[in-house]
């Protein structure tokens, strides 16, 4: 990872950037490491409209904390209502779907769909404090459904639409959800993925709900069920798009998103509003150097966090004209990006290294075809970004004078902590840089000391910022032992990392059992619970293995019940078996079939040694806490025979 590059700001760049010098960054840097309080206070106050101001900036009892002590504040109004006056005819969102249909909502436009839905919500008698589901394809619509939701303090949870009926079932049921938002499908490389059916097949168990909210997006058949089932066109004509937001509470509960971690079971990762607002919004700004002219095009879908920080709360806090697209980028040819981008003429992409390498793979003609001349800035987001991605990424779309963004943070995080400010900070190819105003990242050993530079450790956050994770949905014990119990007081990321000479940051993945598809976390606990539902299956162990588009695939070890097995047929059925458990991105790239599993002698199975056989086929590492050493020898060997 470590490229000798340095790609340092051009003048051009930097002349009109929001932060313009190395100098004016450190300066920021200095002031929020002295004065954390004052320095928020007033990112606080230039960022976010406040109905009431706060007491104190923060309070912080580890692992919990408070920002904007007592302020009242609305995310929906900070998005719409604000920008009414100075930007109402200004386009918020830019829509193309998949099939090439699209449309365009003004600010006034988008804040009258928000509070048109907002009363049709309040009428059938939901309000602050409730939850709903969004699973929605990417369409204006599921924007208005997260912004109604934020309008009247109902807490949102999106679920990817991606994800089968069985996780959606688990997250209305984690949540205790009493109001599903969903369409009856949406558009992908051409046909229609049905997501109602899942619905219903997800809320059977669901005694909770209430009210399914269904949007006509294809037009496909779609079952409805009366009395609960409410067709979204059906509510809207003669309901008033006058609804004033409500006035919540800093740490009003804004949103929970799921995400995998280390056991089956996901966790609800909860984000409060005031915080996490002027978190969004000031980075929004930092990293993206956002200009009011900018059409800003992330292609993440709103189902992840990026799609809820970069998307919606981030850029519409920041009055930002946003690009959304329905679709595939290889739909109908592979060159749909390019098309896109010179059609609407944007000027900031930021997408994931999967897609870039995805992109690589199919040659230059298609972003060669298109005028790119648009495009300023270009992002990276969801891993690490290889330096051969990199610099294709830079010289081919960028045409080697846009800067890039490697962005790193998480879920947890709520928004961005280790990024270049492009026109402040020189660029390395594959490292993140270096860390956001306010946010004291460090690299550390098992102990928590600091490493000597360039040794790889784990990195830790020494300091809370606005929008970190309050805590765990209905689980604050499992929160702390997850992020606070091996350093107490210090955010534990799970991430490996180490620091070069500069101090740039440089992500290595990982460190626990999570692997990183196509940008999205899978838990291999959550993969291996779903294998052993299988009739067949005894026990499964999964790990990643290295990919070069998708980053990492999924790779199976499964051992079988007594039985006779054709492994051909079984193999493909547990593929399909995983895809309709968890959902269609979770779906094993190998499953391998063995006798047994490499384990301690207390029962353990030794993913690590697994690691090693479908990375290198080789075990180097320490075996001597493991029970049986033939089995690492019959695994090796069975890939020699495939």
């Amino acid at each position: 990872m470590s490229g000798n590059e340095v790609y340092s700001p051009s003048t051009e760049f930097s002349s009109q950037a929001h932060v313009g010098s190395m100098e004016a960054y450190q300066e920021l840097y200095r002031r929020a490491e002295a004065d954390p309080e004052g320095f928020w206070a007033q990112q606080a106050e230039s960022e976010v409209h406040w109905f009431e101001k706060w007491s104190h900036v923060y309070e912080w009892h580890p692992p919990f904390v408070k920002w904007f002590v007592g302020a009242k504040t609305n995310a929906a109004y900070n998005c719409l209502d604000r920008h009414l006056e100075t930007r109402g005819d200004k386009p918020a969102i830019i829509f193309e779907g998949e099939p090439g249909d699209q449309k365009t909502l003004t600010y006034r436009e988008l804040h009258a769909a928000v509070g048109q839905f907002s009363n049709v919500l309040k009428s059938r008698g939901f309000q602050a404090g409730d939850r709903a589901i969004v699973y929605m394809p990417m369409i204006p619509e599921a924007i208005v459904a997260m912004l109604a939701c934020a309008r009247l303090g109902i807490i949102h949870s999106v679920v990817f639409g991606g994800f089968s009926a069985e996780a959606l079932k688990a997250r209305i049921l984690d949540l205790d959800a009493s109001l599903v938002l969903t369409a009856d499908g949406g558009w992908r490389r051409g046909k229609e993925v049905k997501l109602k059916g899942a619905v219903d097949e997800a809320v059977k168990d669901c005694p909770g709900i209430k009210d399914v909210l269904v949007y006509r997006r294809t037009g496909g058949e779609c079952p409805m069920n009366e009395g609960r089932d409410h067709w979204w066109h059906d509510l809207l004509p003669g309901v008033s798009p006058d609804c004033p937001a409500e006035e919540l509470d800093s740490e009003h509960p804004l949103f929970v998103l799921y995400t995998s971690g280390t056991t089956g079971k996901p966790k609800g990762i909860l984000h409060t509003t005031g915080g996490y607002l002027t978190y969004v919004a000031s980075t929004m700004k930092w990293v993206f150097d956002l200009k009011e002219n900018d059409i800003y095009w992330c292609t993440a879908d709103i189902g992840w966090v990026t799609g809820h920080s970069y998307i919606v709360y981030g850029p519409l806090a920041c009055g930002a004209t946003c690009l959304v697209y329905e679709g595939a980028p290889d739909f109908p040819a592979w060159d749909r990006w390019w098309d896109i981008v010179e059609r609407h003429k944007a000027t900031i992409l930021y997408t994931s290294p999967t897609a870039i390498r995805a992109l690589i793979k199919q040659g230059d003609e298609y972003p060669n075809k298109h005028d790119l001349s648009s495009l300023r800035l270009l992002g990276s987001v969801g891993e690490p970004i290889n330096p051969a991605a990199w610099d294709w990424y830079y010289r081919v779309i960028g045409k080697s004078r846009s800067p890039i963004v490697d962005t790193w943070w998480q879920t947890e995080t709520g928004g961005i902590l280790i990024a270049p400010m492009p026109g402040a900070v020189p660029l390395k190819p594959g490292s993140g840089t270096l860390p956001m105003p306010g946010v004291l990242t460090d690299v550390v050993d098992f102990y928590g000391e600091k490493v000597a530079p360039g040794a790889e450790g784990f990195l830790i956050i020494r300091r809370p910022w606005p929008s970190m994770i309050r805590t765990i949905w209905g689980d604050p014990e499992r929160f702390e032992q997850q992020y606070f119990s091996r350093m107490p007081g210090i955010y534990f990321t799970g991430d490996a990392a180490r620091r070069d000479e500069d101090g740039y940051f440089w992500v290595l993945g990982r460190v626990d059992d999570v692997m990183n598809v196509s940008g999205h976390r899978l838990s291999t606990m959550e993969v291996e619970s779903a294998l052993v539902r299988h009739p067949a299956v005894a026990e499964a162990a999964v790990v990643g293995k290295p990919h070069e588009i998708t980053g990492q695939a999924v790779c199976c070890f499964v051992s079988l019940k007594q039985g006779n097995w054709d492994h051909g047929v079984l193999g493909k059925e547990l593929r399909q078996w995983v895809a309709h458990e968890i959902g269609a991105f979770a779906r094993p790239e190998e499953i391998r079939f063995a006798e047994s599993l490499p384990k301690t002698r207390s029962g353990k199975i030794m993913r690590r040694l697994l690691r090693e056989i479908v990375t290198s086929n080789t075990v180097t590492g320490d075996v001597t806490t493991l029970e049986d050493l033939g089995v690492v020898t019959r695994l090796s060997a069975q890939h020699d025979e495939d």
